[in-house]
């Protein structure tokens, strides 16, 4: 038999046991096939000594072992770094301005968008996008005007209708 063919049946023979193993250790069953993966990677670069083993699956338990503490204390040291800086500021939500702004945005064509983005907010000149993009300055100035105008359209559309009191505000 080749080292793929042992290793394969080594796999097939092993691996529900090594991840129930790794389950039962971190109680998350996707960190347990993360751990059960990373320990199998591990062994078939080692393989051609480890197949000599007498008890091989008793090796991956112990990389299991180890990756599982490991995972426990980069935990614990981020716990402990997270308490030691102060709680970041709650995050205010957006104003009904904003709401509608992204709201607009969202109904433009992708490259309108884009250009839009990068110019107001990212502050890119018209040859800086014309070069990110892949296009010629006068397509971006195009992809500019229409995203202004279309989203001009869109906000005038959704912005919200205050009433004068007439008759139905009683």
């Amino acid at each position: 038999m080749t080292d793929v063919e042992t290793f394969d049946a080594f796999y097939r023979g092993t691996s529900q046991r090594l991840t129930r193993y790794a389950y039962g250790l971190t109680g998350d069953p996707g960190e347990a096939q993360d751990l059960a993966q990373e320990a199998y990677a591990r062994a078939w670069q080692r393989w051609r000594r480890l197949r000599a083993y007498d008890d091989a699956e008793a090796w991956l338990r112990l990389v299991v072992n180890r990756l599982a503490l490991d995972r426990w204390r980069r935990l614990r040291v981020r716990r402990a770094a997270a308490a030691s800086h102060p709680p970041t500021p709650a995050v205010e939500p957006p104003s009904e301005e904003t709401v509608l702004l992204v709201a607009a945005m969202r109904g433009l064509p992708f490259e309108q968008r884009q250009v839009l983005l990068l110019h107001h907010l990212m502050d890119r000149s018209l040859a800086e996008i014309a070069d990110e993009t892949g296009t010629n300055v006068n397509t971006v100035k195009s992809r500019l005007l229409r995203g202004r105008a279309a989203l001009a359209e869109s906000l005038s559309d959704l912005k919200p209708r205050t009433h004068t009191g007439g008759r139905h505000d009683r």
